[in-house]
């Protein structure tokens, strides 16, 4: 767990350096606005940045339990509710908002009847139950945690419209009892907000309630385990790998980075008539076969007993403990999980320095020539006569008129810059992308079979993604010009300007890609012929739809923030350029009028250039620290 404490003390010195490099750029004049949203969006993934390691397991098999030892044994007790049976009936989170006091919010069970799905109630207070969380007794938290496994009876026909029971499943049928009814989770979702000083570090755990609620709830599906940085296929040694088993790694999980088999209750094969050799050699063959079942390496399957790790932890019984071999799933957890957090974290957060540096550069060598020029100008004026003066007069009055008709040339430019932008507004606007969504939910309300209504939600990803390529084509366009008119006015006015940041949306496309992928998981097989699988496939559509819409959210977002700023490092330039007009102007007048020392303004300007090479230095200096953070306790190789 140290581990995570060093990546978050990580997190902040690196947020430290890059806020100071941020005010240091903003005092010298030498950020414009697009450096500052690249400044905003750095501190914005570090302040934001969640580790996030996902438990899945059938019923029974310790998962809860594991929990508890992994992460919560300093309270003395079990925190989550774990016993026999099905403890967890709902997909839990447990996380740290400093925003919300410490409580659990869940959310009711007849939400599954509408076409929201839990991701779109994230932000919706008033849907959520919300009880409080009493820090000082820990055994009042945990009666108030049993929520998550709250049940409730209701009758087949409500279930069915929950998407929770199946008429065709005779296993399903088999469960109502005399009146007709089923047990059903009481809550569908529950997010529990303690602060845990790991869940404060960005850790979040999500706690799965059993394989069936994966086939069945879309957002674990959809969302929280494929968006896991770390996913726990937990099993136990008493039952070993079962069918649906496999099939749930398959379909779901897979080999990958982060993912880790645990095979639990080990301690069911402790015995006392066996040498420990027999026993860990009992161990180790359970061991190689689920590896083998599951297509993974031995060292990638972790044994261990979580029920004794938890005693021995709350007991003090540092031998019981180290039996439990929980020791190993820990140290694998954190040494794969956070060095590659942080790996791609360092990659971001140093192309964003570079961005940030670049576009100093180039506002320093700006000001910099303006200052020689301005200098070579003054210096030409030694011993000149009033009437050469007059001319150099003239001729800056003249230079200044120019420039002011270039820039009346640029409105024309900037029309087109904005037909263009509304044009890609529309591309990636919601209003089409809700009328893709209405044309295939009514499709797949005509179609009786899943066969039926997949065709349509491929239509719909196809949809989607041309509407995202087409963005990208508008982008490359809009770039382009803009490319352009900076050369052109930089060529007539003899300046030297940073070109447009380039925007991507590519991300947003493999997005799609990725949710179609685990579309086609679930319900591209040949089997999917059962009226069942088709409600069960309108539920998931819901989702898909919801995710997409918020992929769709973030290419407006990203759009937006891109079209704001595009013409920034022009703009900066310009008004720079202006000003260094309207000075050049102002002092050569005044020497003309003789109301200013030439030697005077010669040595202010030499003292001025003086002082913006000493910035520049600072700045690099500076720069250089942040580098020295984000290389600290690092094994990657600092920037060149």
């Amino acid at each position: 767990m140290q581990d995570l404490q060093q990546y978050g003390a990580w997190r902040a010195s690196v947020a430290a350096s890059l806020e100071g490099y941020g005010q240091a750029l903003r005092e010298a004049g030498l950020i414009d606005a697009a450096g500052e949203q690249v400044l905003a969006r750095a501190l914005g993934r570090l302040r934001d940045d969640r580790l996030s390691v996902a438990f899945v397991a059938e019923f029974s098999r310790g998962k809860t339990e594991l929990i508890n030892a992994l992460f919560f044994a300093d309270y003395g007790q079990r925190i989550l509710p774990s016993s026999a049976g099905r403890t967890t009936m709902c997909p839990t989170e447990l996380l740290w908002d400093a925003q919300l006091p410490p409580c659990i919010r869940l959310l009711p069970i007849d939400t599954r009847a509408g076409q929201l799905s839990t991701g779109d109630y994230r932000d919706d207070p008033g849907a959520w139950t919300v009880l409080p969380l009493d820090l000082d007794d820990p055994g009042a938290m945990h009666e108030t945690l049993r929520q998550v496994s709250q049940t409730r009876h209701v009758a087949t026909d409500e279930a069915e419209r929950y998407g929770l029971f199946d008429p065709e499943d005779p296993d399903l049928a088999a469960s109502a009892d005399a009146d007709g009814r089923i047990e059903i989770p009481r809550w569908r979702h529950a997010i529990i907000n303690l602060p845990h000083p790991l869940l404060k570090q960005g850790l979040v755990i999500l706690d799965t309630p059993g394989l069936n609620a994966i086939g069945t709830e879309p957002e674990l599906t959809l969302n929280l385990i494929p968006n896991a940085h770390a996913v726990l296929f937990v099993l136990a040694a008493d039952t070993g790998v079962t069918r649906s088993d496999i099939e749930v790694w398959r379909t779901h999980i897979g080999a990958g980075p982060g993912r880790l088999a645990v095979l639990n209750k080990i301690d069911a094969m402790w015995d006392e008539l066996k040498s420990p050799v027999a026993v860990q050699t009992e161990i180790a063959r359970q061991q190689h076969d689920v590896a083998r079942l599951l297509g993974l390496d031995a060292g990638q399957v972790y044994p261990v007993s979580a029920h004794k790790a938890l005693v021995g932890r709350i007991g003090g019984d540092i031998d019981l403990f180290e039996r439990s071999r929980l020791g190993a799933l820990e140290s694998a957890l954190f040494h794969q999980l956070i060095p590659a957090r942080r790996a791609i974290n360092t990659r971001q957060l140093r192309a964003d320095l570079e961005i940030l540096a670049a576009g100093q550069q180039v506002l320093v060598a700006t000001r910099l020539r303006e200052l020689v020029e301005q200098l070579q100008e003054l210096r030409s004026l030694r011993g000149k006569n009033q009437g050469m003066i007059a001319h150099m007069v003239r001729r800056v009055e003249a230079e200044k008129k120019e420039f002011d008709a270039g820039l009346f040339k640029l409105q024309g430019t900037r029309a087109v810059f904005t037909r263009l932008s509304t044009e890609l507004y529309t591309l990636v606007g919601m209003d089409g992308l809700q009328d893709r969504t209405e044309t295939v939910r009514a499709a797949m309300s005509a179609a009786r079979f899943a066969t039926g209504m997949r065709a349509p939600v491929r239509n719909y990803f196809a949809g989607a993604r041309a509407g995202l390529l087409d963005a990208c084509a508008k982008v490359d366009e809009i770039k382009s010009m803009m490319d352009a008119m900076h050369r052109r006015f930089a060529a007539e006015h003899g300046l030297s300007l940073a070109l447009p940041q380039a925007l991507s949306l590519t991300r947003h496309v493999d997005e799609i890609d990725a949710i179609e992928t685990l579309f086609e998981r679930q319900f591209g097989t040949a089997t999917l012929l059962m009226t069942s699988r088709a409600t069960l496939l309108e539920r998931f559509f819901d989702s898909i739809a919801s995710r997409v819409r918020r992929v769709y959210r973030a290419a407006n977002a990203d759009v937006e923030a891109w079209l704001k700023v595009a013409n920034a490092p022009l703009e900066t330039q310009i008004r720079q350029h202006r000003d260094n007009l309207r000075q050049r102007q102002a002092t050569v007048q005044r020497i003309h009028d003789a109301s200013d020392s030439l030697e005077q303004k010669i040595g202010a300007f030499e003292h001025g250039q003086a002082e913006l090479e000493s910035t520049r230095q600072r700045l690099a200096a500076i720069a250089a620290g942040v580098t020295t953070q984000l290389a600290a306790q690092s094994h990657l190789p600092d920037i060149a």
